[in-house]
């Protein structure tokens, strides 16, 4: 039994490994060709988002048995071939939890009172105090799309500032809308109503360019937009065209359709605010997501327990 750590991650996963006596190799930066040479040499493999595992490297797999994602998002992954071929993917949807939504609600503070403007500004011995008039969140709708643990969590922080909370989420159980005094709306009735929308959603066919010319139109000229989730949830180019004519008034993403976003259409839009791919660079998430993968890896091949599944194999 031997495992695969193809992204530089928490050197806790080492320690995970080693507690349970199972080798592994830490090889990172590989080359499609690479990998595909070597990965079927595993029983397991642990990645972040990096690692692109698609059809054409995981096809003929005879002996990988898992894929350990640490982290959320499972879209570099070909789900449909890995499950084809038997093999189990997993990821650690709690790790990063905190680290997520608290950069959310940072990116809506400083986009509310302009603290990303404000700031170099300021560096630059300018003193432009009346230009930078805020807006507080206090009072303020917010729309989660995406109710899942990490939209929850946005929600109860805003919460506890003050401001409604909408989603248009068709999986949230009325349980969690009552607990968390959530509203449930028509997708057309968040965008349209909301002051800010926070994007929490799985990356698909049906979200992909979910925001795009036609929908950021229909958003309130005073609201902002806010992506900690997927690249390709937001059409880049319209994006920028709707920030530079004043069809919205500000954005801020953390996350690109391709990364590292060395070019995108949005570069140099009005009024946008970006972060490379920050949400899960924090300490503690790190740690937390590197124990955890590790620690779900390791019970399924030597124990066969399943945890925090992606799909199901016979």
């Amino acid at each position: 039994m031997k495992i695969l750590i193809s992204d530089k991650m928490s050197n806790k996963v080492e320690d995970v490994l080693n507690e349970n006596k199972i080798p592994y190799d830490i090889k990172t930066d590989l080359t499609p060709e690479q990998l595909t040479e070597i990965i079927d040499d595993y029983d397991g493999i642990l990645i972040r988002s990096a690692t692109k595992l698609k059809a054409e490297i995981i096809g003929n797999c005879k002996n990988l048995k898992v894929i350990g994602r640490a982290g959320v998002g499972v879209d570099n992954v070909d789900i449909d071939t890995a499950t084809k071929n038997k093999i189990l993917v997993m990821n650690t949807p709690l790790g990063n939890l905190e680290a997520t939504a608290e950069l959310t609600v940072g990116l809506m503070f400083s986009l509310m009172r302009h603290i990303h403007l404000a700031s170099p500004s300021t560096h630059a011995g300018k003193w432009e105090k009346s230009k930078f008039l805020g807006t507080e969140l206090k009072g303020k709708t917010l729309g989660i799309v995406g109710f899942g643990n990490i939209g929850q969590r946005v929600t109860e922080i805003c919460s506890v500032i003050g401001m409604k909370v909408i989603t248009n989420s068709s999986s949230a159980s009325n349980e969690d809308l009552l607990k968390l005094n959530v509203n449930k709306v028509s997708t057309e009735e968040l965008i349209s109503t909301s002051d800010i929308i926070s994007l929490h959603t799985k990356l698909n066919d049906q979200t992909k360019n979910m925001f795009n010319s036609t929908s950021l139109k229909s958003m309130k000229s005073s609201s902002v937009l806010i992506n900690c989730a997927r690249g390709g949830l937001i059409n880049e180019a319209d994006l920028k065209e709707a920030l530079d004519n004043g069809v919205i008034a500000g954005a801020a993403v953390d996350v690109y359709e391709t990364e590292p976003a060395v070019d995108s259409a949005m570069f140099n839009a009005k009024n946008l605010l970006l972060t490379p791919h920050l949400g899960a660079s924090s300490k503690e998430a790190q740690s937390n997501v590197a124990i955890d993968v590790a620690k779900q890896v390791a019970d399924y091949l030597l124990n066969g327990n399943i945890i925090n599944n992606i799909n199901i194999i016979d």
